[in-house]
């Protein structure tokens, strides 16, 4: 049966979450008529995250109702090119999310700034250490945008979520209590850090004692009543404990629900057609040109839907699949090295400290929020030497509260029964007595981590699955080995009863079974140069230039914070491009 064909549109968004939600704004302002297409369901706060059904961890936390349903689509994975890939079918090291909102929904809130000399390490890195300190098959490169001419945007996103912090640059001046490390910025937070919780109190005495430079962690968890520059109200965060994985029900934590959507669902440009999943962006005959896409609605219908232009806005993964499906950009090619679409698939590395406490040293782990707690960027990126250390790259270390659920967020001794009367009474004696230090670690671009499309297993609708080949470097190993030494020092400081270490070693290979972090990045790199880069500095394809690609898969490589704060700047950055420039004379923009 033919393809059902729809009246044309100004713009497609294929997704909805973050991206969707701030290119629907700003594309509609400009005029346009915006159509975005979400394959998930429609989702709100009310009624979707009503108190009490939001705080069920069973449902949430562990049957993952705001996931991706990985019987459905999901990637394989593999650690070398040599191997066979199989699918990831129980959702442990990373969560995309599914439905309006996406994972901007189950976030925590952290909300970062990326390091000015992260957006040009390969400079950097070249610069003070020479170009023989890059390890052979690491592929470091710059962004192609400047902290500079990306900063004005980091303020606007942080305005729309109510972000709650504490500046430490403003304006070229070290501020009290703020990270020192960050770039300048034009504006402090436009609400006040979070209150902080006792473990956090104690994190940050040890740190200051040990010559570190603790601060408040930017939260998109609403400190103060707050009304964001289109009129949306936030509400205080309450300390519930349910932020990762669930959805707000307070309307404190930023997510497209609370700051977005109630004034574009109002704009008569604007539609939005949820279970909704395109299936490939359609060429002109040339290739040189998006006609629109085609994707499967609600019905299981075949849907063509013609557009002047594309916006790839669904998670990482999801946005590098459809350009491999869609022939969009040469496919990468790691025996060779060339090729743009797949290359510089990267993650994150962690490590941590698991403290227990005595009786006078309660630390209530049930009072949390996602974005809760302090925080020292010392030993992040490049600042601290690294010459004598052979490793490039670093990690925030934190000390973070998200909260105490019963099932996945309890802490036990080392030498715990695994269950019986044992477990019952340790978790008993230590459950009020529990802390964590951890870290998020850079992990940088190398030749043979890559994604491609799966030769043998396929998607619902007959399409081939992404597949994911990647695993720890001995860069990445050095790195976390030295982050956890200082993080054990830290621990110590704070003076627990007792402490467990959790640290990849070498020869540890990468492994799906326990959670991480959902910070998948790289696949569609920015750049400067098209031989190494699958869009440009605008976030543009270099080779269909009425296609933009949002998200994390533009990452050249990953760095030691949450993505969510980069890709929101980096879609203001791209969308004003595009308003500015694009729609006065459509074509290359660089």
């Amino acid at each position: 049966m033919a393809a059902q064909k729809k009246p044309a549109v100004d713009a497609v968004l294929v997704g909805f979450g973050w991206t969707g939600a701030i290119m629907g704004m700003e594309l509609t302002a400009a005029g346009l008529k915006v159509l975005a297409l979400e394959r998930g369901e429609p989702r709100n706060t009310h009624p979707d995250f009503d108190y009490p059904r939001n705080t069920d961890e069973l449902s949430y936390g562990i049957r993952g109702q705001l996931f991706q349903n990985l019987a459905r689509e999901t990637v394989t994975v593999r650690h070398t090119p040599g191997d066979v890939a199989v699918p990831y079918r129980q959702l442990g090291s990373f969560l995309p999310g599914d439905g309006v909102g996406g994972a901007g929904v189950h976030w925590n809130g952290h909300q970062w700034r990326v390091l000015p000399d992260d957006l040009r390490l390969r400079s950097r890195t070249i610069e003070r250490y020479g170009s023989r300190f890059i390890p052979a098959g690491m592929q470091l490169q710059d962004w192609g945008v400047s902290y500079e001419e990306l900063e004005p945007h980091f303020d606007e996103f942080e305005k729309v979520c109510g972000t709650s912090g504490k500046a430490g640059n403003l304006r070229g001046q070290i501020q009290q209590g703020g990270n020192p490390f960050e770039g300048a910025r034009s504006n402090d937070y436009p609400l006040p850090p979070l209150a902080s919780v006792n473990s956090a109190l104690v994190f940050e005495k040890a740190a200051r004692e040990l010559g570190y430079h603790p601060f408040p962690q930017a939260a998109a968890n609403a400190s103060r009543p707050y009304t964001n520059p289109h009129g949306a109200q936030l509400g205080p965060c309450n300390f519930c404990g349910f932020c990762e994985r669930f959805g707000c029900y307070n309307y404190a934590k930023a997510s497209p629900q609370t700051t977005l959507l109630p004034t574009l669902m109002q704009r008569p440009n604007f539609e939005l057609r949820t279970r909704s999943h395109v299936l490939r962006v359609n060429l002109a005959a040339d290739g040189r040109r998006a006609t629109g896409v085609t994707y499967i609605d609600a019905q299981g219908n075949e849907v063509e839907q013609p557009a002047e232009l594309v916006v790839l806005c669904a998670y990482q993964l999801h946005n590098v699949r459809l350009l491999l499906l869609s022939g969009i950009g040469q496919r990468y090619d790691p025996a060779t090295g060339k090729g743009v679409v797949g290359r510089n698939y990267a993650y994150q590395l962690g490590g941590g400290a698991s403290l227990f406490f005595d009786k006078t040293q309660p630390m209530n782990p049930f009072v949390g929020a996602g974005a809760s707690g302090s925080v020292i960027d010392d030993f992040d990126g490049d600042n601290f030497d690294h010459g004598a250390l052979g490793f490039i790259g670093g990690a925030s270390i934190n000390c973070i509260n998200t909260g105490g659920r019963p099932i996945q967020q309890t802490r036990l001794p080392a030498g715990t029964p695994a269950w019986g009367a044992g477990w019952k009474k340790a978790l008993k004696d230590n459950y009020l007595y529990t802390a964590s230090v951890g870290s998020q670690g850079s992990v940088m671009a190398y030749r043979d981590n890559y994604l491609d499309l799966d030769p043998t297993y396929k998607d619902v609708h007959g399409q081939p699955l992404l597949r994911m080949t990647f695993d720890w470097k001995d860069n990445d190993l050095a790195m976390t080995k030295f982050i956890v030494g200082k993080i054990e020092g830290i621990a110590r400081a704070m003076g627990p009863r007792e402490y467990t270490i959790a640290l990849k070693k070498p020869g540890d290979h990468y492994d799906l079974r326990a959670y991480q972090s959902t910070h998948n990045t790289g696949g569609a790199p920015m750049g400067t140069d098209p031989s190494t880069s699958a869009v440009n500095r605008y976030l543009q394809s270099w080779d269909v230039p009425n296609v933009f690609v949002m998200g994390a898969s533009a990452f050249p490589q990953n760095f030691g914070y949450n993505p969510t704060g980069t890709v929101g700047a980096l879609a203001y950055w791209s969308a004003r491009a595009i308003r500015e420039r694009y729609l006065k004379q459509p074509g290359a923009l660089a």
